[in-house]
Formats: structure tokens, C-alpha cells, sequence
């Protein structure tokens, strides 16, 4: 028989463990939720910020490349005008030139007038005529350079009349710019005799604010040399064009140089480069023809082969190198070299190729670029330094007669004969860059051979910029390298000796001590690196060196002597604390290499080790080197290192350890043949995040070194890193300059290793993972 079953009420026992079991699920339920909405959480929170950590890496990697890429882009010429000079002219054309804001033109011509024209229009605005005298012709021209725009009047009557074109710029009452073309003659009206009554066939001119040089050649072939010095006087000082201020001194170069088709002087007024019609350059230094000695030939060579003739010549901005065309094309620059045995001699540095004959040459005025025109109308833009071809466009098709380029090089005025002329713009930022200027050897002037070279400024205007990069990334290996070689060893056993043999109750106080070097400042160290560090080291090199050396052995002799002490004298050092025992050893040790340093300094090296060193071995020794920056940089990375190789050793799984030891391996074989196989990858791992370290690392180059370019393994020489040279120049360089731009492009560099280096650390890491997985 079916029983009757009540329902539970409300108030009974049962009821309430129900209710309690079902509220305890329901808040298990919650916790539950909640903890799997913040595991949710957290994973997305670290996806977002893994994302935005490459994200943000992306971001500065397609920064850098946008700053970069416009260092590699050509020159751009753009067509602006095109038009016919109305004016009356002379057919033969002198000298063409530019107004630096592109507004005027100037065209001289052989009759001595020169004429101001726009460059929009070609309409005339000024003509005026250089004060030849009567009866008397122009048959010579020479231009001292652009800069100045002083030239020479070569006349028929054997004189040499100096004139200067120039711009005189003012501002009108509605803020508009007017220029006004004058022609001034800073050494006065009067001509300067070089010959009597023989036409000056060929001339050179260098000035000077105080002193004028001179070099002229008669059509019978005899070079005069005529130079002009101010006298000192109060009413010269008030009056700097009159004649009588001018002391002028005549010497003739007889029998000196065979035959002369060309003549050009340097900017220092010293040499003569005489040119004969075969394309033989005769070097004559003309100082000793003023001092009552003769002039010599120094040197001579064929600027051009036989089957060739020269036909243009010019100097580059500065005056030191010769850029020489030839009928095949080909430009060549050539500058003077001292040569081992003593003297000088002219030698041809580079080749450019033009396409085509080469019929006009003239040099930037503020770059080391230069423009050629050859016979098919091609016009082509080149940088001497990158040895660079940066642009190269025919603008016309006919032969050009002449060309000009502003002062600034960014406009073009072409001549094409019959009064046309066509003016252009020059869009060309950066032609010093190439891969050659950046990375390879560059032969600059003044120096006797190619050579890697950073210096970005100096103080004179026509300064060859040197962009090498190559000696700051030696720099930048070599500090590293260096840092390494003392941090890596000793923060790697350290942490093989602190994760594995080390008593838990020593590491709890040795470790956080170690990574507490961390927090100290980089411009702390380097602060005490370069005032404190460096000095210490030079004054005691011996006792360095005699620690260096004798630190190690003295550890290992004192582990040996302790393995010979009787067991009841080592049983009382608890496991573990024995490297405590070492303190006072090193103390010793590094007191007595001190101590007797002097003595053996005195005794071997007469008293200084650093004379020695330099004197006697010949080795370079800088106050501010590699050593300090190894002892400075090594400090900071040791903590780096020995944390993440310490946490990879002691976390080898025990059980690993215990069985090794288990299974009668001694300690040591335990560590080398089952522990560090398995911290491999987090060993290798702390390296390269020490090597990187080293490599980024600023503060401490910056103050610690000289900040020297060179390449020079000497430990005893400076350098100067990537990361120093960015931190150094970022702030003088002018925005979106060359040299802003480089510097750029040396931050893309470091970018670029680092992440080369992490990324093949990582590939390693992963392999050494694999391999010696305990899973």
C-alpha cells in the first residue's frame, strides 16, 4: 500500500540545508563567473598590451624610415621659365651667375657690360658697364669664386682691371624686397700691370680682404705673378679703394713652366696649377718667386689620356679640389697630397661620367656638388663626397652655351645661344648621402688617404661634411664588446654560484643586493666614471692590471687550500656560506696589488706605466677609454645579467637535481651536465638582454669617453657610439637637414641591430628550449 508523502515545510531541518546547499551553488556559480570574467579581463588587458607594445614598436620603426627616406631620393628639376633676352648684348658670353632669392641674373660679356635681367621674364633691369679703358679690350676673364664675385679683366694692353658684381638689397615701405644690381671695384679703378703692351691671353685671381694674387700668361708664353698687399695706415683704414693703398709686387716665372694653355691658383694663394694644351698640370708653389727665391715645379701629371682634350676646368667650393672635363665625358677631381717622402703632388681622387662632351662646369656655392652640361644638352648634378651622380636630365636639345646655379642651389639659368635662356628649379635636399659616404672609406680633402670620418660641422662655410657611420658603430661594438667582456663572466657565475650552491638564507640577501645596482642612475656612473674612474685608472694602471689578474687566482688557490684544511675546520662553515669566506680574500688581494704596484711601477717602468705604455710600446693612451667605459658599463649590465641567469638556475626543477645527485653524479656534474643544459635559454637569454643593453646605453659613453670617432681597437683609446652621437648633435641640428636626418638614420641603425640580434637570441633561445625541454 502506497504511503502518503507530505511536503517538506518551510521550517524543517531539511528545508534550510536545501536552501543553504542551493545559495552555496548559486555563489559558487558567482565566483565562478567572476573569476572567469577576470581571467577574460586579464587576457584581453595583456593582448591589448602586447598589441600596443608592437604596435608602438611598428610605429617608431615607420617613423624612422619616414625621416630617413628622403635622404635617398635624386635631385628634381623643374622647369620654371623660358624667354629671349631683348636687350642688346655681346655674342660671347664671360660669366653667368644668379641672385641667391632666383629674382636677378647677370650676364658679362666681352664687352665689359654686364647685364641685370629678371629670371621670370628675361626683362632687363640695370646695365652697366665695367670701367675698361679707352681704347683697350677685354681678351681674358678669371672668376676668384662665386662667393665673392670679384673677377679679373685680362685687357690688351698687358693690364689686369679687378672688378665685384653684387647685390645691394633693401626693403621698401610695403615690406617688398628690391634689389638693386652695382658693380664695385674693391682694389680701386686703376688696372694692375702685368705685362706692357702684350695682351693677358690667360689669367687667374685669388683675393683676399687685405692682399690680391695675380697669374697671367702672355700670348709669347711667359708667366708673370702680380700680388697686391694693403698698406696699414689710419686713412687706408677709411678709404679701401684707393690706389695708394695697394703695394703691388711683379715676378716673372721665366723658363719655369714649359708651355701654358691654362692657369688656376688655389684659395690659399700658395700654388699655381698651370695647364698645357696636351692636358699636362705642371704644381708650382709660388711663395719662394716673392721672397726673392725661384718658383718651382712640385709636381706634374696628365689630367687627360691622349686620345682626349680638357675642355672645361673649375675649382670646387673651397677651393682645394680641381674638377677637370674632358671631350669623352668624363669629369675628374684631383686635389693635392702630401707625399711620404716629403712635398706635395696633385692626385685624382675620383671620376664622374658626364654622357657626353662636357661644355660648361661650374661648382655649388655653399655644397661640394657641382653641375656639368655636355654637347646633347644633358645636364647633370653630382656630389664629390657621396660620389654621387644626383640628377641627370637633358633640358634642352642643343649644345648650351653656359650655365649658372644660385647661390643656394635650388635654380638652374641655362644660356642656349641667340639670346634664349630657360631658368629652372633645383629641389636637392641631401646630396652628401650615399651608401659609399655612409659606409665605405671616403678619400676627403686634406686628408692623404680614404679614411672613415664623422665630423657633421666646423666653422668655416665651405666645410666638407664627413657623415661616415661606420666609426660609431665600431664605437658602439667596440663599448659594448668591452662591457661585456667583464660583466658577462662574472654576473654568469655569480649566478650559477648564487641559483645553485648559495645557502637560501645568503641568496635572500645577496640577490636583491645585486639587483639594487640597478636602480642606480647611468649619469650617476658616468658622472663618476669620467671624474673619478678615469683618473683612478690612469694613476694606477698597474695595480688595475695586477687585479685584474691576480683576483681569479686567488680564488682558486683559496678553494684549493680549503679542500686541503681539515674536515672539522670545514664542517663549521655551513653549506652554502662558504663564498663568504672569499670577501676577505679579495680584500687582501686587491689591497696588496695596490700596495706593491708602486714599487714594481718604479722598478720596471721608470715611475709611470702610462709613459710607458705610450712612449716605449707607442700605443695611444686617452685618459677617457675603453677600459673606464668597461669597468662603468660592465657595472650597470652585471645586474641585468645575473637576474634573469640567476631565476633560469634556480628554477631547474629540484627533482632534475635530486636525481642526478641520486644517482651518484657528483654536485659538479650535476651542474654541468643536467642544470645549465636546461638554463641554457634563460642564460643565453640574459646575454643578449645585457648586449643590449650595452649597446643602447648612453649616459655612460657620453661622459665616460672621449666621444672620438675613430676606429681603433686600442683599449686604451676612446670612441663614440651611436646612442652618444644622437644625444650629443640631436640638439644643434637644424631640422629636416642633412645632418637631422642622419642622425635618424643612425637611430634606424641601432633599432636594426637591436632587433636583429633579440630576434636571433630568440630563435636561439627557443632551439636551446626544445632541446633541452624537461617536458
Amino acid at each position: 500500500m502506497a504511503m502518503n508523502q507530505q511536503p517538506l515545510s518551510p521550517d524543517t531541518p531539511a528545508a534550510d540545508t536545501a536552501a543553504g546547499a542551493a545559495l552555496a551553488d548559486s555563489a559558487t556559480l558567482a565566483r565562478r563567473k567572476f573569476r572567469h570574467f577576470k581571467d577574460k579581463l586579464a587576457g584581453v588587458s595583456i593582448a591589448v598590451g602586447g598589441l600596443g607594445v608592437i604596435a608602438a614598436v611598428l610605429l617608431i620603426f615607420l617613423y624612422l624610415i619616414y625621416e630617413v627616406m628622403p635622404l635617398f631620393r635624386s635631385a628634381l628639376i623643374q622647369d620654371i621659365s623660358e624667354f629671349r633676352l631683348e636687350a642688346p648684348h655681346s655674342e660671347n658670353v664671360l660669366h653667368l651667375a644668379v641672385e641667391e632669392r632666383l629674382e636677378v641674373a647677370m650676364r658679362l660679356g666681352d664687352d665689359g657690360e654686364a647685364l641685370f635681367f629678371d629670371t621670370a621674364n628675361g626683362q632687363l633691369r640695370s646695365r652697366i658697364p665695367v670701367h675698361v679703358p679707352e681704347g683697350q679690350s677685354i681678351v681674358s676673364f678669371a672668376l676668384d669664386t662665386d662667393i665673392s664675385g670679384i673677377f679679373a679683366l685680362g685687357l690688351s694692353d698687358g693690364h689686369v682691371l679687378i672688378a665685384e658684381y653684387d647685390y645691394d638689397v633693401r626693403f621698401g615701405p610695403n615690406n617688398e624686397r628690391l634689389v638693386t644690381p652695382v658693380i664695385r671695384y674693391p682694389f680701386g679703378e686703376n688696372t694692375f700691370p702685368l705685362y706692357n703692351n702684350e695682351p693677358v691671353s690667360k689669367i687667374s685671381v685669388r683675393s683676399s680682404s687685405s692682399e690680391l694674387l695675380l697669374a697671367g700668361t702672355s700670348r709669347s708664353g711667359q708667366v708673370s705673378l702680380l700680388r697686391a698687399r694693403r698698406e696699414t695706415s689710419l686713412l687706408s683704414a677709411f678709404n679701401a679703394s684707393s690706389d695708394s693703398e695697394w703695394e703691388t709686387e711683379l715676378v716673372t716665372l721665366t723658363g719655369v713652366i714649359p708651355s701654358v694653355d691654362q692657369l688656376y691658383l688655389d684659395v690659399d694663394r700658395r700654388w699655381l696649377f698651370a695647364i698645357g694644351a696636351s692636358g699636362r698640370l705642371s704644381l708650382v708653389d709660388v711663395r719662394p718667386a716673392f721672397s726673392g727665391g725661384t718658383a718651382v715645379i712640385e709636381d706634374e701629371v696628365m689630367l687627360a689620356d691622349s686620345d682626349r682634350h680638357i675642355t672645361e676646368v673649375n675649382f670646387l667650393l673651397g677651393g682645394i679640389s680641381l674638377l677637370v672635363g674632358d671631350s669623352a665625358g668624363t669629369v675628374s677631381q684631383w686635389f693635392l697630397v702630401r707625399r711620404e717622402g716629403g712635398g706635395f703632388g696633385v692626385e685624382k681622387v675620383r671620376e664622374f661620367d658626364a654622357g657626353g662632351r662636357v661644355v660648361a662646369l661650374t661648382p655649388e656655392q655653399r655644397r661640394k656638388n657641382f653641375i656639368t652640361a655636355n654637347d646633347q644638352g644633358y645636364v647633370g648634378i653630382y656630389n664629390t663626397t657621396a660620389h654621387r651622380k644626383v640628377a641627370y636630365t637633358r633640358l634642352l636639345n642643343g649644345t648650351p652655351k653656359t650655365l649658372a646655379i644660385s647661390a643656394r642651389g635650388d635654380g638652374l639659368l641655362l644660356e642656349h645661344g641667340d639670346g634664349h635662356f630657360s631658368f629652372w628649379s633645383v629641389s636637392n635636399r641631401h646630396p652628401e648621402v650615399s651608401w659609399e659616404a655612409l659606409w665605405q672609406k671616403v678619400w676627403y680633402e686634406n686628408y692623404q688617404q680614404p679614411e672613415y670620418i664623422w665630423q657633421s660641422s666646423a666653422a668655416n662655410n665651405d666645410f666638407e661634411p664627413k657623415y661616415s657611420l661606420a666609426p660609431l658603430a665600431f664605437g658602439t661594438l667596440k663599448a659594448a664588446f668591452y662591457a661585456m667582456l667583464l660583466a658577462a663572466p662574472l654576473a654568469v657565475c655569480g649566478a650559477i654560484f648564487t641559483g645553485y650552491f648559495m645557502a637560501p638564507k645568503m641568496r635572500q640577501n645577496v640577490k636583491p643586493l645585486i639587483e639594487l645596482m640597478e636602480a642606480l642612475p647611468t649619469v650617476v656612473l658616468g658622472f663618476l666614471a669620467g671624474l673619478w674612474l678615469a683618473p683612478f685608472l690612469e694613476n694606477n694602471l698597474l695595480g688595475i692590471f695586477s687585479l685584474l689578474v691576480l683576483t681569479p687566482v686567488s680564488i682558486l688557490l683559496a678553494a684549493f687550500v680549503w679542500t686541503w684544511l681539515p674536515e672539522h675546520i670545514r664542517y663549521r662553515v655551513p653549506e652554502g656560506w662558504e663564498a663568504a669566506l672569499l670577501v676577505p680574500v679579495i680584500i687582501v688581494v686587491a689591497w696588496l696589488s695596490f700596495l706593491l704596484a708602486g714599487p714594481i711601477e718604479l722598478l720596471f717602468f721608470d715611475g709611470d706605466m702610462r709613459s710607458w705604455i705610450t712612449n716605449d710600446l707607442g700605443i695611444a693612451y686617452d685618459q677617457r677609454n675603453a677600459l673606464v667605459v668597461g669597468f662603468a658599463m660592465g657595472f650597470a649590465v652585471i645586474p641585468t645579467i645575473f637576474s634573469i641567469a640567476e631565476d633560469a638556475v634556480f628554477t631547474v626543477p629540484k627533482q632534475l637535481t635530486y636525481g642526478s645527485l641520486a644517482l651518484g653524479a657528483t654536485p659538479w656534474q650535476t651542474l654541468s651536465r643536467v642544470v645549465l643544459p636546461t638554463a641554457s635559454p634563460g642564460i643565453f637569454s640574459a646575454l643578449m638582454i645585457g648586449m643590449g643593453r650595452a649597446v643602447g646605453e648612453t649616459m655612460i659613453v657620453l661622459m665616460a669617453t672621449g666621444n672620438t670617432p675613430i676606429m681603433d681597437i686600442n683599449i686604451f683609446e676612446g670612441m663614440r657610439t651611436l646612442a652618444a652621437n644622437i644625444a650629443v648633435e640631436v640638439p644643434e641640428s637644424e631640422v629636416n637637414s642633412t645632418h637631422y636626418r642622419i642622425l635618424f638614420l643612425a637611430a634606424l641603425v641601432l633599432f636594426m641591430f637591436t632587433f636583429v640580434v633579440n630576434t636571433l637570441a630568440e630563435i636561439i633561445r627557443q632551439r636551446l628550449r626544445r632541446k633541452y625541454s624537461t617536458i
